[in-house]
């Protein structure tokens, strides 16, 4: 787990819990920060985009079910969290399931099992982080068609043939052809279903 591009934080209000599980990430070469509370945690709430969280439940003053309905408010972070409490019961985790919980660990808990469900947290991050990047690159490329080629672009993903997007746009089907081999050099598609991807990964 070395060369982790995120952060996980720990919300926990006994400390020894917390600084033991700090030292358990950070041993594993996880870049981690530890929280008190949830009040301390929104105080000084974190810039990362994508993280992952792992917060008690039981905790004073706002526990760790509030945490995770206002982490569901922040629409413009992708931060997994997983629940670890010492006082489990099957309705409060479906509950927190239902609420985008990832996973849901009892205390004490087993060393292993939580670096393994961290670890899972972190690559589906990484996965979510590569999207967001491959979707970026593809409206970059998008910005450099012609309002003409961005038609072409649109028809081709909508799966029309070049006579039906000559119809389309009362072009002749050699131009389309010359129209559509810009936007596959603009696109850097080396295939017609290399652009249906792309199209795709922005919504078409």
């Amino acid at each position: 787990m070395s060369n982790i591009r995120h952060s996980v934080f720990v919300i926990d209000d006994d400390a020894a819990v917390r600084d033991s599980l700090l030292h358990l990430l950070r041993s594993e070469g996880v870049r981690a920060r530890g929280f008190a509370s949830g009040a301390d945690f929104f105080a000084n709430l974190p810039e990362d985009r994508s993280a992952c969280v792992v917060t008690d439940i039981r905790m004073p003053g706002m526990d760790g079910g509030e945490v995770v309905r206002r982490l569901g408010e922040l629409n413009d972070r992708a931060w997994p969290v997983i629940v670890f409490t010492g006082h489990a019961d099957v309705p409060m985790a479906v509950q927190l399931m239902k609420a985008g919980v990832i996973d849901f660990i009892e205390k004490p808990f087993d060393p292993m099992r939580m670096i393994e469900t961290v670890k899972n947290a972190l690559d589906r991050l990484d996965d979510l982080s590569a999207r967001q990047e491959q979707r970026m690159e593809t409206d970059r490329k998008l910005g450099l068609l012609t309002p003409r080629e961005r038609q072409v672009f649109d028809a081709l993903i909508e799966g029309r043939s070049n006579k039906e997007i000559a119809l389309l746009l009362s072009i002749s089907p050699r131009t389309v052809e010359i129209f559509r081999s810009k936007v596959m050099d603009k696109m850097q598609a080396d295939s017609l279903s290399a652009l249906v991807r792309m199209g795709l990964s922005v919504g078409g």
